[in-house]
């Protein structure tokens, strides 16, 4: 029950993605990959994407599953080209459906744009079971900084995506549409409640101060002790005040409108317009 797990990171966006494998059937999953995007030109790339490619080609692994832990709202889901080069399915949690309600307003998204959750082969619900080769995995639904993130645990590694970040960092932040500080607190006990020698890996890093190096995993004895927002006898009030206070004080994230109306689509680009050209749209005064 102990998978092999590769990390991927794009410092641009200070995202680790992974590569998951059981080494017995040589079967896998990614999770949280990254289309390399420059807001300057408008222009995407696959380099980070490639990496995954050539270390699965390299490995001789199968993709199962193609894995979002949430709508990312820091960087483009690379899942649809991996999809077309290594197969697999791609999954997010069901609680999709209202991020996009709520992200299709925001973008005044196109009258037949569903947001029944579609775009993607799969949505697992709290407590779905699914597996990796022949690991057992779960999904936990854990909202809070989205209504849909999940937590995926495979074997004794967990993937929290945005929930919590290397101890000394603390916590995601609750202040996007949809975001709880509250319903995050509960969220983290469920991953607190795992066993302590769970392996936790993070969806990004940004060096807590004093730190020289980049950090991804950890483990569930660490947070609960350690967590400088959640470990230790922190209570939820005091937490939820802190938490309110500091996203109060904090600027959108840089790729944040590129983001989320190309993730809500499970990766795919909005639909052309009469001239050929795709185009993301920018809302004024709305976020």
């Amino acid at each position: 029950m102990k998978p092999v797990v590769k990390s991927f990171f794009d410092e641009p966006t200070f995202t680790y993605s992974y590569v998951v494998s059981d080494p017995e059937t040589k079967k896998c999953a990614i999770i949280d990959s990254v289309l390399n995007y420059d807001p300057n030109s408008g222009r995407t790339s696959t380099e980070s994407a490639d990496e995954i490619i050539d270390y699965i080609s390299s490995e001789s692994l199968t993709v199962e599953w193609i894995l979002e832990t949430h709508v990312h709202a820091d960087h483009l889901t690379a899942a649809p080209y991996l999809k077309k080069n290594l197969g697999g399915k791609i999954v997010i949690g069901s609680h999709i459906t209202e991020v996009q309600g709520i992200f299709s307003k925001v973008f005044n998204a196109e009258p037949e744009f569903p947001t029944n959750g579609v775009q993607f082969d799969r949505l697992l619900n709290d407590g779905d079971t699914f597996s990796v080769g022949n690991i057992d995995a779960k999904a936990i639904h854990t909202p809070g900084h989205t209504p849909a993130c999940m937590t995926y645990v495979i074997g004794d590694a967990g993937f929290v995506g945005d929930t919590i970040f290397m101890p000394d960092y603390g916590s995601a932040r609750c202040d996007f549409p949809g975001g709880s500080a509250e319903t995050l607190y509960n969220s983290v006990q469920k991953i607190f409640a795992l066993p302590e020698e769970t392996r936790l890996f993070m969806c990004h890093d940004y060096k807590a101060p004093g730190r020289d190096e980049f950090a991804y995993e950890t483990t569930v004895a660490e947070e609960k002790n350690n967590n400088i927002h959640l470990g230790g006898n922190n209570s939820k009030d005091v937490f939820v005040k802190m938490r309110t206070e500091r996203d109060k004080t904090l600027g959108m994230p840089r790729l944040i409108l590129p983001s989320v109306q190309v993730n809500m689509r499970a990766g795919e680009m909005p639909p052309a317009e009469d001239n050929g050209t795709t185009y993301l749209k920018i809302p004024i005064d709305v976020l």
